[in-house]
């Protein structure tokens, strides 16, 4: 099993490649409320993730998860610090499917397409396409109502691919699915992400779901969340959760996470 990296290792500032990273995150930090009662959220988070790099972050709930990635989509702004993402606003996925009832699964993806500047008799087709990409080709005209949960977080991952943005953010997408649609949610991701050359980053709470997922987890600190640890994870693609290198350093993860909660406890 590759070595964990400490939090110095991880805040390097570039890529072994060379390459300038597709999201780069120096010294933020977030706070909320007014000056002198102010709560932080986050402390000094400095990470890098590398174009194409699959990164998972998980924490303790309340650790700023949620928060970095609304920082990084700019829904919000940090405290101080500085976010770049080169190649412009990342797409953003989140736990609820958030889909037009009103709409058919097509109509959604196609307005998202029209919001990207996609010409409107282009719209249809391609809806079309990303709806096969995902698996649900011929389900252009079904209302919400008639689509399963994961049918519905499908079409919810066509429209966020429907942006046209490399970078992709999910958070935790697939916390509400039964295991064996999870589980099979988990295949058509890794599939996405290898064929479109994505960049990710997927907050989780379920450490199996990080590890079977990542090239990379990182863990975040109990409020304010700080980088608290990261791994690199070498073990070939497709994973199960089964599999035994799978479940090793998910052990390994698990007892530094509820290391990290006593911590917290204590406080």
């Amino acid at each position: 099993m590759p070595p964990a990296l400490t939090t110095s290792q991880a805040a390097t500032g570039s890529e072994p490649d060379g390459h300038a990273p597709a999201i780069r995150l120096s010294h933020v930090h977030k706070t909320y409320g007014r000056p002198g009662t102010a709560a932080p959220v986050l402390d000094d988070i400095s990470l890098d993730v590398a174009p194409g790099e699959f990164v998972t972050l998980l924490g303790a709930s309340g650790c700023g998860k949620s928060t970095l990635l609304n920082l990084i989509a700019g829904l919000d702004r940090p405290t101080t610090g500085t976010i770049e993402v080169p190649s412009g606003r990342p797409a953003l996925m989140f736990q609820e499917h958030a889909l037009f009832p009103w709409l058919t699964a097509g109509r959604n993806i196609e307005l998202a397409l029209r919001l990207a500047g996609i010409p409107r008799p282009e719209r249809r087709p391609e809806a079309e396409r990303l709806l096969e990409l995902v698996r649900l080709s011929g389900s252009y005209g079904k209302r919400v109502h008639e689509l399963s949960g994961g049918m519905r977080q499908r079409v919810a991952l066509a429209r966020a691919l429907a942006q046209g943005s490399r970078v992709l953010l999910m958070d935790e997408p697939f916390a509400a699915l039964d295991a064996i649609t999870r589980d099979v949610l988990h295949d058509e991701i890794t599939r996405i992400w290898a064929e479109r050359e994505l960049t990710v980053l997927f907050v989780t709470h379920n450490v199996r779901e990080a590890v079977r997922l990542a090239q990379r987890v990182v863990l975040l600190s109990s409020r304010p969340g700080r980088v608290r640890r990261q791994w690199h994870i070498d073990l070939p693609q497709p994973r199960r959760i089964e599999d035994t290198g799978v479940a090793d350093l998910s052990i390994e993860i698990t007892e530094e996470l509820r290391g990290e909660i006593r911590r917290h406890g204590k406080h």
